[in-house]
């Protein structure tokens, strides 16, 4: 269900209710209202920043539990990075490949997502390894999203996004390729498109 309070508005309110207890969030995250869990999804991300490094293990064990209600494509993209990833930086990253292998489609969407963290830290290791295991998967939402992460490598060296699309383009789906390909110059954007 949709109320229709817009993503500023909301973040207004997460950012007035940054202390929230577990207990308040919970309830957010378990409404039936897209904004509320939303809004407990932007106040969890608050959290994060603010937290001693021993507090962000308990705010992204939270986030873990709670996964099942981080279930639409913008719940993802406002929480994924900004929680999960940045507490898997330095860490094992296990948890993204379970959820990579996962029925769920939010599941692996956060598995992608997650990997912004590490690109924005000039890894990459991860985004490819997980973009590669989704070569094959069925869900456009996945597809944009895999792209969206490979032009961000690419923003960052597209000598690597030339790698791995040189192995994989082939194989690709058209929406993946892309998005992964947007910001190329014309020229090499339609010679990726046509091969």
């Amino acid at each position: 269900m949709f109320i229709g309070l817009t993503v500023p508005d909301t973040r207004r309110i997460a950012k007035k209710y940054s202390q929230a207890s577990d207990v308040d969030l919970k309830e957010l995250l378990e409404s039936k209202i897209h904004e509320e869990r939303l809004c407990g999804l932007l106040i969890l991300v608050e959290k994060f920043k603010k937290a001693r490094e021993e507090e962000k293990k308990d705010i992204a064990a939270f986030y873990l539990d709670n996964i099942s209600r981080v279930n639409n494509w913008d719940l993802v993209d406002l929480s994924a990075d900004k929680i999960l990833g940045n507490y898997l930086l330095d860490k094992d990253k296990a948890i993204l490949y379970q959820l990579a292998i996962s029925k769920n489609l939010w599941e692996r969407r956060i598995a992608i997502i997650s990997t912004f963290a590490f690109i924005r830290n000039n890894q990459f290791e991860d985004t490819l390894k997980i973009a590669e295991m989704f070569l094959n998967d069925k869900e456009d939402l996945i597809h944009k999203a895999v792209g969206w992460m490979l032009r961000e490598v690419g923003k960052r060296n597209q000598d690597i996004l030339e790698g791995f699309l040189k192995r994989w383009y082939k194989e690709m789906p058209r929406t993946m390729l892309r998005y992964a390909i947007e910001r190329f110059e014309e020229g090499k954007r339609i010679a990726y498109l046509k091969k």
